[in-house]
């Protein structure tokens, strides 16, 4: 039986399993990022629309992500 390793996972699936991951931590951090915004006179960003902003911006940060994780389960085959 073949053993599983982080080359045998294509993208996708690391993107499927990492994705609300990447996105809760995006809309953590835009949430907070939001939280400025009266010290420089805009609005506060209300943590509803936080949440509908991160899900695109999540695409990314989930890419990122699975490149991280599959370069740092490589190295742990080494």
């Amino acid at each position: 039986m073949r053993q599983a390793s982080a080359m045998g996972w294509p993208m996708w699936k690391l993107g499927l399993v990492l994705y609300p991951f990447a996105t809760g931590a995006v809309a953590i951090n835009l949430f907070m990022l939001g939280l400025l915004g009266p010290a420089i006179g805009i609005p506060a960003l209300p943590p509803v629309t936080a949440l509908l902003l991160s899900l695109p911006l999540g695409v990314p940060a989930t890419w990122a992500s699975a490149l991280w994780v599959r370069r740092l389960i490589a190295a742990a085959e080494r």
